[in-house]
């Protein structure tokens, strides 16, 4: 049905001149107070109730320009990916392993492609196990091992394992190498000497398992070895006395030495006086004897000389004072 519009009351003049207005008008004159309509059935007052009619052709143009920005960004927040320090990136295609890892840093990929972030950062497992030892006893042992993802193998790791490949591979392996290390050694020897042999082998056959699963093993601590109480009363006396023993026998032998060096030390005195007693004799004295007195008679000082009444008695030399 056609309609046609009437100024408002306060747009005309003349209230009962009322003349009819085109579209345009009509929108300019609407926020006014009181405005007519006239349709085929008759003039209705619509009062204040009528607001300006919005432009669908400039909201639709603002929408689009909206909606392709908004678009654009999820376009490009899709395509970009940071991978963060000591990370990498596994990428998968609608739930597939594609293979490509990313490295450090931004990149840009396929946005129906996701990205699965993997440390490659050094981790820690700690395991404490009761394990058998040689004899059949029942050892405490605390281990620690230190190991990192091989980033090489990432995609590997993740297609054929998971995420969680720590608590798959990492921590059962250990455990056995463990059990397997432990029981070709004696209690005694894992409490005393052998403790490196033993953290030494369970390292060799973690890094032969883990390697070819995509884990590069860095390092095996063996903490602690706990023994049962009797036996590790025994192991320490045992232990006690083997030092007694020890101590002791570096206290005799350090007599020894000791003894030994006095006898060469006297062997040698009585040596010497042998070899003197034998060069010394009677005419060798006396031979000393004159010389001596010669020596004395020709001095500056020597005033008085009295000779000896023995056979062989030599003369004396006095200075009076």
């Amino acid at each position: 049905m056609a309609r046609s519009f009437t100024a408002p009351f306060d747009v005309l003049d003349d209230e009962s001149n009322l003349e009819r207005i085109n579209e345009t008008q009509f929108y300019a004159s609407l926020g006014r107070r009181n405005f007519m309509t006239t349709t085929g059935r008759g003039e209705f007052d619509l009062g204040g109730s009528l607001r300006a009619m919005p432009n669908f052709g400039n909201l639709r143009n603002r929408f689009l320009r909206i909606l392709g920005a908004i678009l654009v960004l999820i376009l490009l927040s899709a395509s970009t990916t940071s991978i963060p320090t000591g990370n990498v990136g596994v990428l998968t295609l609608f739930g597939r392993v594609t293979g490509d890892v990313l490295g450090e840093g931004i990149h840009l990929i396929n946005p129906l492609k996701a990205v699965k972030k993997l440390s490659v950062q050094t981790q820690s497992v700690k395991e404490s196990a009761n394990v058998p030892s040689n004899e059949g006893l029942i050892l405490a042992l605390d281990t620690s091992l230190l190991f990192r993802l091989d980033r090489s193998k990432a995609a590997q790791v993740f297609q054929t394992v998971g995420e969680n490949y720590a608590e798959k591979i990492v921590e059962p392996t250990l455990r056995a190498a463990i059990r397997a290390s432990t029981s070709s050694h004696t209690a005694n020897a894992l409490y005393t000497n052998a403790r490196e042999l033993v953290q030494q082998q369970i390292q060799d056959e973690l890094t032969t398992q883990l390697a070819a699963r995509g884990v590069i093993v860095e390092a095996v601590l063996l903490r602690d070895v706990q023994l049962p109480a009797m036996l590790k009363g025994s192991i320490e006396a045992k232990q006690q006395a083997e030092q007694d023993a020890l101590r002791m026998s570096f206290i005799l032998q350090k007599e020894k030495q000791e003894a030994e060096r006095k006898r060469i030390e006297a062997q040698g005195i009585a040596d010497f006086q042998k070899i003197v007693a034998q060069g010394i004799s009677p005419q060798l004295l006396e031979w000393k004897g004159i010389e001596a007195t010669e020596k004395l008679a020709l001095s500056s000082n020597t005033k008085v000389v009295v000779i000896g009444n023995a056979k062989n008695g030599l003369p004396l030399v006095l200075e009076p004072k």
